[in-house]
């Protein structure tokens, strides 16, 4: 009997053992499966890294990026963060019912959240940071997820409003959902959350007040809710957050005053109160010692009275913004008592010195890290003392006193400075010469000492200057020569040397072809405008006026197709208004007056349809005014002062003569003769002009013509107005390193704001790229930026703005198909701007990130390719290759570039290739029939010898056109074109110069073949 009972026990537990041991491979298998699943899901992966370490060979717990419990053998974490991967998350990863951990953050999955993925019971940490996720949070997140305790969604496309319901994840310590697009109030109920240590909501659209409610968050260390459209007071209840070390309420609408308990959270490292509209005296404030505060930002407020005296106390400042509010009184001596200040921001205050020796400078000497002091607008009346400019810190790159109604001479030993970036000195009463010292600050990239009382002659010391990039030094009394050294300054960019009274232009000074913005108005320069200023292609802006000039304007200035105004008033030319001034697509401010032109004003001028400001007031002009163009909306102040000159009774001058009368025989002989031969001549010219119009006409396509560049920096506030405080109807669109808004100016002007995501550590270095990069090239099919906002906390970039969008819109839309010829034009433009790039420039621009989003289309259609953030610019003697570790776009990047991360021309060569099939074929490289085991490429090359139809975009060709056959093998030319740039080896790859012949071959083969066709021609200038 016992025998009996011992086996039956021992038949139990072999059953239990077994059933065991099956449900958990059972689990095991499901683990498998919802891993292989998102696999499946991953579209891209540039490193292979999924391929390389998930395959059914081994057991899932030895998966790279995987963890299992010891005993279960159940995946308890999931973390493939950082591998640029594509795709979606599959719901299928809500199977793994055991997962503790997910992190999938910084890559590029799109899509939204599976639900189940909020089933998961177990789960604690939740990362999908920086990814381009879509969707709202669900509202019962935490009815499933009692134990969460990170939840970070930042830098995605959420929207919608933040569950209230977020309050029962009564576990939370980590909730980061900003950089993305939520909506609604601050939940109150987040105030439950009291285990919650930080919390992330900024760069959203959040509004109403800050809730009171988050100062029961006892525990908090971190709280961001920055740049939202909050509005009211700031809590009293926030003070009592005694833990808070980072406060960032900056870029909102809050008023009234600070709560003076928010200075005595001693724990404070950050506080960002800027750019609000809050109010008060802080200097009354006292006994606070803030012993941990490194960052404080006030700037951008209605703050009064003298510097607060607690700011002294916090002996760990390093970043001190204080500008643009209404402090008073002297700045402090004890500003050296801040021995780690990096960072001093005083700017548009009405801060003074308390001696003409501005002593608080003499105090900076004790900071040794010092790298920017900003001064300007504030009435400091004193003199740059030499011993205090010395002995400031040698790190020191950027010193702004603009403004200050400063006197005396600029010290020598400024020299001393030598890792000085910008000097701003302009605006006050300096006197004496410019130090020749200057010379010696080799890395100085802006000198502005315009509006001075400077004498003496523009040193040639200047000319070591080999890093400057701006040069400002108008309305002084500089005499001379222009030194003939300038020509060397190859990085210059803007020149103002306007009233002075200088004497004469160097002939070395033309050799500064990349030059953007001349200022020589208002000095004695006399002689000839020679022709070698057609040498300067990339200009967009020249003031000569009020000069000595004489002689005839040079037809060569018709070539500088990127001028956007021309001010040559106030001089003594002579001669006829060139008729090249037609070429001049850019142009809309054009000044003639006060000169001795002659001659009749060339019709050409109607051609310049951007013209706003046209005067051409006394000169000795004769004839009709023109009627077409632009100069419909001219008024007679652009005419007068020229008593030849007929027209529209509303110009105030005489209506032009067309009568003939009949009181001799030379009027017989013109009625009965010369004027019927010379009409039909006309008429015959006439026919001839439109025929060959019509079939090859080059209209002005310049369209949507950049702004006049002003060339100053933009503030944060004036964008903040322009955008609408960056509203999302004013989104245009957002990339990898941030947004892009619509933007309308205060004088009406229409522009694009490139606004940075500085939450991304590779934003920093993109807007550096596309700062250098955009100030450096200038070309028709490039995208212009006019000018920027840059400072700690706000990077951007002010563009032209492009009204037809990108590339891809035309190419997906439903509503608007481009046709063969928009599609060649377009790819010619796209080429032409290659070209230049990789030829035309001094150095060699190698763009990195050729794709249809990136080509921007003007009212005419024209082209302009953009995004130069992740350009590489090569100088030197080898400019063939480089090495980047950063990633251009799957589908379009060169196989070397994806591998080794090898950059050249002829990676971007391949890029055009890939686009150049997408704009023909109307499918995206990424389309879901391409895989790994079918690409375009592929696709196009395999139909390409049996059927071009097969594979082009069905709205290009019909069997029905009467011109199938010619737009067939035109397509073909196109597709063949393409193989020829993305063949595998970067060296057999064709290059940009042969690219543009052969697509202007392929289109004239067209225009012949179908004829008549009226095409706008690209300029490959």
């Amino acid at each position: 009997m016992m025998s009996r009972f011992l086996l039956l026990h021992c038949l139990i537990l072999i059953s239990l053992f077994i059933a065991a041991a099956t449900a958990n491979t059972s689990s095991t298998i499901t683990d498998r499966d919802a891993l292989l699943a998102l696999k499946a899901h991953i579209t891209h992966d540039p490193t292979n890294f999924l391929a390389k370490n998930w395959n059914t060979s081994t057991p899932v717990c030895n998966w790279t990026g995987v963890a299992c419990d010891v005993h279960s053998h159940r995946v308890t974490v999931l973390n493939i963060s950082s591998l640029n991967l594509i795709g979606t998350i599959p719901s299928q990863l809500g199977n793994l019912s055991s997962l503790q951990s997910l992190n999938l953050s910084c890559n590029r999955l799109s899509g939204s959240i599976p639900y189940t993925i909020f089933t998961t019971y177990t789960l604690k940490h939740v990362s999908l940071g920086e990814n381009q996720l879509s969707g709202q949070i669900p509202t019962n997140i935490c009815s499933n997820l009692p134990f969460l305790e990170i939840l970070f969604l930042s830098e995605n496309m959420f929207h919608g409003e933040i569950p209230s319901a977020l309050s029962n994840c009564t576990y939370l310590r980590i909730l980061s959902l900003a950089y993305n697009d939520f909506s609604g109030a601050v939940p109150r109920e987040i105030g439950n959350l009291t285990k919650l240590r930080e919390l992330y909501l900024g760069r959203n659209r959040l509004q109403g007040g800050i809730p009171q409610e988050l100062g029961n968050l006892a525990k908090l260390e971190g709280l961001q809710l920055l740049q939202n459209n909050l509005t009211g007071e700031i809590p009293l209840e926030i003070s009592n957050l005694k833990n808070l070390e980072e406060l960032q309420l900056g870029q909102n609408k809050l008023i009234g005053t600070v709560p003076v308990a928010i200075f005595n959270v001693s724990t404070l490292k950050f506080l960002g109160l800027q750019n609000n509209s809050l109010s008060g005296s802080l200097s009354s404030i006292a006994n606070v010692r803030l012993p941990n505060l490194e960052k404080l930002y006030l700037w951008g407020n209605n703050f009064s009275g003298t510097i607060p005296r607690f700011i002294f106390n916090a002996s760990k400042l390093s970043k001190l913004s204080l500008g643009m509010n209404s402090f008073s009184g002297f700045i402090p001596s004890t500003f050296g008592n801040l021995r780690n200040l990096e960072q001093l921001g005083l700017d548009e205050n009405y801060l003074t010195s308390s001696t003409p020796e501005l002593s608080f400078l003499s105090s900076l000497s004790n900071c040794k890290s010092l790298t920017l002091i900003a001064l300007s607008n504030n009435p400091l009346d004193g003199i740059l003392p030499k011993t205090s400019i010395s002995n400031l810190s040698r790190s020191l790159e950027e010193f702004y006193m603009y403004n200050c109604n400063i006197s005396g001479s600029i010290p020598e030993e400024i020299s001393n400075l030598t890792n000085l970036v910008e000097i701003d000195l302009g605006g006050n009463k300096l006197n004496g010469s410019i130090p020749i010292t200057l010379g010696k600050l080799r890395k100085l990239q802006r000198l502005n000492l315009e509006d001075n009382i400077l004498e003496g002659s523009i040193p040639d010391d200047i000319c070591r200057l080999a890093e400057l990039y701006r040069l400002e030094l108008g309305s002084n009394k500089l005499y001379g020569s222009i030194p003939a050294c300038f020509g060397n300054l190859a990085s210059l960019r803007i020149l103002s040397l306007g009233s002075n009274k200088l004497t004469s232009i160097p002939l070395t000074f033309w050799n500064l072809k990349d030059i953007l913005q001349l200022n020589f108005s208002s000095n004695f320069l006399t002689g000839p405008l020679l022709l070698e200023i057609g040498n300067l292609k990339v200009l967009i802006g020249i003031d000569f006026s009020m000069n000595n000039f004489s002689g005839v304007i040079p037809r060569e200035i018709g070539g500088l197709k990127n001028l956007e105004y021309l001010f040559l008033g106030y001089n003594r030319l002579r001669g006829s208004i060139p008729d090249s001034f037609g070429d001049l697509i850019s142009l809309k401010f054009l000044n003639l007056s006060n000169n001795n032109l002659s001659g009749a004003i060339p019709t050409s001028l109607e051609k310049l349809s951007y013209l706003e400001d046209l005067n051409l007031s006394f000169n000795k002009l004769e004839g009709e005014i023109p009627r077409g163009g632009s100069f419909g909306n001219f008024s007679a102040e652009s005419f007068e002062g020229n008593e030849l000159l007929c027209g529209s009774p509303n110009l105030q001058v005489p209506p032009c003569k067309t009568s003939i009368h009949h009181t001799s025989w030379k009027n017989s002989l013109l009625l009965g003769i010369v004027l019927p031969l010379s009409t039909t001549l006309l008429i015959v010219v006439i026919w001839l002009i439109l025929r060959y119009r019509q079939r090859g006409k080059k209209p002005s396509n310049d369209a949507n013509m950049p702004l006049v560049a002003t060339w100053r920096t933009f503030s944060y506030l004036e964008l903040c107005r322009a955008t609408d405080e960056f509203s999302e109807n004013n989104l245009i669109g957002r990339g990898g390193f941030g947004s892009v808004y619509k933007a309308r100016l205060g004088d009406g002007m229409e522009v694009a704001v490139k606004v940075f995501n500085l939450q991304c550590g590779r934003a920093f270095k993109s807007f550096d790229v596309e700062c250098e990069m955009m100030k450096s090239i200038r070309h028709r099919n490039l995208i212009k930026v006019i000018s920027s906002c840059s400072n700690e906390e706000f990077k951007a970039l002010v563009l032209e703005y492009m009204p037809n969008g990108s590339l891809e819109k035309y190419l997906y839309s439903s509503n608007c198909i481009l046709d063969i010829f928009q599609r060649l034009n377009i790819m010619i433009d796209v080429a032409s701007a290659l070209e230049y790039l990789h030829f035309g420039y001094s150095a060699l621009v190698i763009h990195c990130d050729l794709k249809p989003s990136n080509v921007l289309l003007d009212d005419n259609m024209v082209a302009h390719l953009s995004d130069f953030s992740i350009a590489k610019l090569l100088t030197g003697e080898d400019q063939s290759m480089t090495q980047t570790q950063t990633l251009g776009t799957i589908g379009y990047m060169a196989p070397e570039y994806g591998r080794e991360g090898r950059v050249s021309t002829n990676g971007d060569v391949y890029s055009f290739g890939i686009m150049l099939m997408e704009t023909f074929a109307g499918k995206k490289p990424t389309d879901e029939i391409f895989n790994e085991e079918m690409t375009l490429k592929q696709w196009v090359n395999g139909w390409l010898p049996i059927s071009t139809v097969e594979v082009v975009d069905p709205n290009l060709l019909s069997q029905e056109d009467v011109h199938f056959v010619a737009k067939e093998q035109c397509v073909s030319f196109v597709f063949n074109l393409a193989m020829a740039c993305t063949v595998e080896s970067p060296e057999k790859r064709i290059n940009a110069k042969e690219i543009v012949t052969k697509l202007l071959k392929i289109r004239g083969s067209l225009l012949r073949n179908v004829g008549g066709r009226c095409i706008r021609q690209s300029n490959l200038n």
